[in-house]
């Protein structure tokens, strides 16, 4: 109960309030009496400090002021004191630290026996919090009952706004939403703590703190299980949330990480199953294109129609990270979502650190089409900010039209995430059509002898130390090129005509007469190519 309900006690009538006015919200978990005057050791946060003063006078004749500060930093809810018989008056300085605090300091009538207080405020604080806890357990059996019952995530959320506020949301540890119930905006992208993409904000929102955002509380709780982080239960309403609503936040968070685990079990069957499946029809042992679709068909995916293959595959994770064990599961949670919202009968299914698509594919959409609708996929799964989640390189296919060409163009697929990887970097999006001759140089097993064919037709130009290499190998790819037009090369590199005719001339005595010999040209191009490819 707060310091304000405790004046309103019969017991309390004609106390008055000395300093502190504003602090009179404070809450009251709890009575104790002041007997020695150095009380500090014995007190807890929320007490409402009693006093005959008699112990006070130690503090009186020495700095009361930074004794009523200690009690504020101590956490305490108010001090109230029986002033005339041993104290007189509390000096202003002290009354004046209390008001600075919004620390309330109640003076009592004399006769006010301290027991008469203890027991009609303990009365109602014991009543309440049993009202409290009867509450939390109402939630729980309610909450779980939805679970046992076979309730999904969807459904405890739905009780939750029952018992507890006006929208909840259950997201994963990266911020994506995974169930919701009540009031909600059209997109997540305006809910406070939300950024643009729709994912709550994990990584900057603490879990247990309130806050308020034009006009709307939120509170953010743990969904923990097996001594890991599951998620975030995200609380909304108009009121406040106190100190008893986080009893039945804790019993809610209890239910979502049974719904969540329950989930997570009937997935990891389901995705087995389908992973199974899918990966035998794009190695081409899962029998005829009839009977692979047809059984497709059944799992909800569509592959009668033009397809092209998307493998997105996550780097390796340290052995130590924490989420290396439920990163699979969430990257593919995550690729189904946003593949779903984009095509709702694509395939989807997860190998490893390895998810693959079978993506839908109009007729009218060419390959930089198809390229541009998985980046946004992608971007999608990644996040706006990343939250630390692993990066992952993805790959596409040419499209196919009969179900006979799946393992092509999943080779497809797995060969452009590997090139585009080493060519543009962990999170690099690659068509298959866009790999140029890097298809055919990655397909060279034998690395040391590219690499002596680099060194042998480059010569000076293959050192990675030498400034002067890189500056002339930059030159020499501009006017390659511009078909080694000078102008052209010139303007492109800010160069003067004659500053460039003389680079020219320099290369043309380390490489060879490249200019009028085709086939010298084409050997340094290649090397050039095959030196990208390696350095990446």
């Amino acid at each position: 109960m707060s310091v304000r309900e405790v004046l309103t006690l019969p017991v309390m009538q004609g106390t008055t309030v000395l300093a502190g006015a504003e602090g009179l919200d404070r809450l009251v978990g709890s009575v104790n009496v002041m007997e020695v005057p150095d009380v500090l050791p014995w007190v807890r946060e929320r007490e409402l400090l009693l006093t005959t003063g008699y112990p006070l006078r130690a503090h009186v004749e020495t700095d009361m002021a930074a004794w009523i500060a200690d009690l504020d930093e101590h956490g305490l809810a108010g001090l109230a004191i029986k002033l005339a018989r041993y104290v007189d008056e509390l000096p202003a300085e002290a009354l004046a630290e209390a008001d600075r605090r919004d620390f309330p300091v109640l003076t009592l009538p004399g006769d006010v026996g301290f027991d008469d207080v203890i027991n009609q405020v303990l009365t109602i604080v014991i009543n309440r919090r049993a009202d409290t806890l009867a509450r939390a357990e109402q939630v729980l059996q309610d909450l779980v009952g939805v679970v046992i019952a076979g309730g999904d995530l969807d459904q405890v959320c739905q009780g939750v706004v029952r018992h507890l506020a006006r929208t909840a949301l259950v997201t994963t540890m990266d911020g994506r939403v995974l169930a919701h119930a009540g009031d909600l905006p059209a997109r997540w992208a305006d809910l406070p703590g939300f950024d643009p993409t729709g994912r709550f904000l994990v990584e900057t929102e603490v879990p247990g703190v309130s806050a308020r955002f034009d006009g709307v509380h939120r509170l953010v709780a743990r969904v923990t299980g097996a001594r890991t982080d599951l998620g975030r239960l995200v609380l909304l309403r108009e009121d406040a949330f106190t100190a008893d609503d986080n009893h039945v936040v804790g019993q809610a968070t209890t239910a979502a990480a049974l719904a969540i685990t329950k989930q997570q079990a009937v997935a990891a069957v389901e995705g087995k199953y389908r992973a199974d499946f899918l990966r035998d029809a794009l190695l081409g042992r899962a029998g005829d294109a009839e009977r692979v679709a047809a059984h497709a068909a059944e799992l909800g995916w569509d592959l009668r129609r033009p397809l092209a293959v998307v493998v997105a595959e996550a780097e390796e994770a340290p052995d130590d990270d924490p989420v290396s064990r439920t990163l699979p599961e969430r990257f593919r949670a995550a690729w189904e979502r946003v593949a779903g919202a984009d095509d709702e009968t694509a395939a989807v299914a997860g190998f490893s650190q390895e998810v693959v698509v079978l993506l839908g594919v109009p007729e009218q959409l060419d390959p930089a089409g198809v390229t541009e609708r998985v980046r946004l996929m992608a971007g999608q799964v990644h996040g706006r900010g990343g939250g630390g989640r692993r990066a992952f390189a993805t790959g596409v296919s040419r499209t196919i039209t009969a179900l006979e060409d799946l393992p092509r163009a999943y080779a497809e697929a797995r060969k452009a995430v590997q090139v585009g990887r080493r060519l543009h970097g962990a999170r690099a999006i690659t068509h298959f059509d866009a790999l140029g001759v890097f298809r055919l140089l990655s397909q060279v097993e034998d690395r040391d002898e590219l690499a002596s064919f680099v060194t042998e037709t480059l010569g000076p130009l293959a050192d990675d130390l030498s400034e002067d290499a890189e500056d002339l190998r930059t030159t020499l790819t501009v006017l390659l090129d511009n078909n080694l037009n000078v102008a052209s090369t010139a303007r492109a590199l800010h160069f003067h005509y004659n500053s460039l005719r003389y680079r020219i001339g320099k290369l043309e005595r380390m490489l060879g007469p490249f200019i009028t010999d085709p086939r010298l040209r084409f050997a340094i191009m290649l090397a050039l190519q095959a030196r990208q490819l390696d350095h990446h």
